[in-house]
């Protein structure tokens, strides 16, 4: 009976790694179910297996002490309820993600399976998108799509274009690297899904979301020495700029052609600013895990950045400065550390494969980190609950790799 029991849990854990990627497309009521079938699956295997639940030696000592600056910033929190739940317990929770992806990785087959979901996730919300875009409505939940500067921007199944830019860039680094590296032009069906994907990140006009896919194409490009591909985006760098809509370049004209105003608005750098006021006043431990909007307010300086007025609740619209603002400036620098650790094990990994098909997927994925991360200069995406799991999903399916090293 146990056998069976274990062999049940096994079958869970195995279909909700690969489902998990595209729930997040449809919504956060079954991405929420899917996660909760993958962990409670995962820790009943480990107690029925009687096995110890170990974090990896790769990040395990910074993950650990991330979840101790989180415990010790509540010390300032004007929310304790806040802290513990979307604080600290998320953050386990998170742990436990990466832990039962990495662990419930099986096989080449299994990888392949997971792909075509992110595949489908990706088309999914991209077709949406630009059926939302021509019709005024996506045909999940119904959005309209927003309007800023005079364009249409694609939202898809997401309350937000951003949040749909994110999701977007944190996969296409993966299609993207099997397409050039691995399946290169032999099937046709790739290409239209690289097409239809890339116009869902263009519909965005989320200016993060299509940098962070142009820097993943061009670290993948440098990495594999391949010079054709580096000229191409230098080309593409530069049509863009005769090709962008009109709307752009007036935009681009209004803010003196200024790059940080261009690329996050007068509103966010006046939070980033009200954010290093917050980061000044409680510089070690922050002001509480998950208080950083209740507190904003508080720290908002008069005037703002330009005049500009932002609400009394917001995000940093920075992962970094959001974290800072939380956890102190202790806590950023054990997320660094952490991200240092992530970042070395994986590209350990990469380095040791020998597999050509599991080499492109691990360099991917690293790509895909990387993109979510870029994305998290000018987005709170660590903090947003639809998105901020790809992040974790991402490490523990980079970091589980390192099964199929053999002796590593």
């Amino acid at each position: 009976m146990k056998e069976k029991l274990i062999k049940f849990f096994d079958f869970i854990q195995y279909w909700m790694i690969v489902i998990l990627p595209f729930s997040i497309a449809i919504a956060s009521g079954p991405m929420n179910i899917f996660m909760g079938w993958l962990l409670f699956s995962y820790l009943m295997k480990k107690i029925l297996k009687r096995e110890r639940f170990v974090f990896p030696a790769d990040i395990n000592t910074a993950f650990l002490f991330l979840i101790i600056i989180s415990i010790l910033s509540m010390i300032n929190s004007i929310s304790l309820k806040d802290s513990i739940k979307g604080g600290v317990l998320r953050l386990v929770q998170y742990g436990f993600v990466y832990l039962a992806v990495m662990d419930g990785l099986k096989d080449t087959r299994h990888i392949r399976r997971i792909f075509i979901a992110m595949v489908l996730g990706t088309c999914f919300v991209s077709f949406d998108g630009l059926w939302q875009v021509i019709t005024g409505k996506d045909f999940v939940r119904g959005y309209a799509p927003i309007e800023n500067i005079g364009l249409l921007r694609a939202t898809a199944s997401f309350k937000d274009a951003n949040l749909l830019g994110i999701y977007l860039s944190a996969f296409v680094p993966l299609i993207l690297g099997l397409t050039i590296y691995y399946f290169k032009y032999k099937k046709i069906s790739l290409i239209f899904i690289n097409l239809l994907t890339l116009t869902g990140v263009i519909l965005t006009y989320s200016r993060p979301s299509l940098l962070a896919v142009y820097l993943s194409l061009l670290f993948l490009s440098i990495v594999n020495k391949d010079k054709l591909m580096m000229i191409g985006l230098l080309v593409l760098l530069v049509v863009s700029l005769f090709v962008m809509p009109r709307s752009v370049k007036e935009w681009a004209k209004k803010v003196d052609y200024n790059i940080l105003r261009f690329m996050c608005n007068d509103d966010r750098i006046a939070t980033y600013g009200n954010t290093l006021n917050m980061i000044k006043s409680h510089p070690i431990i922050g002001v509480g895990v998950n208080n950083f909007m209740k507190s904003y307010k508080n720290y908002k300086t008069s005037p703002e950045y330009r005049n500009v007025v932002t609400s009394d609740y917001m995000y940093a619209h920075n992962n970094f400065l959001h974290m800072a603002g939380e956890i102190g400036l202790i806590g950023l620098g054990i997320f660094l550390w952490l991200l240092y650790k992530l970042f070395s094990a994986a590209w350990d990994i990469y380095k040791r494969l020998s597999d050509n098909f599991l080499k492109i997927i691990s360099l991917s994925l690293i790509a895909c980190l990387l993109a979510f991360l870029v994305n998290g200069l000018t987005e709170s995406n660590l903090y947003y609950s639809r998105v901020a799991i790809i992040f974790w999903y991402l490490t523990g399916f980079c970091l589980g790799m390192k099964k199929f090293c053999g002796e590593c």
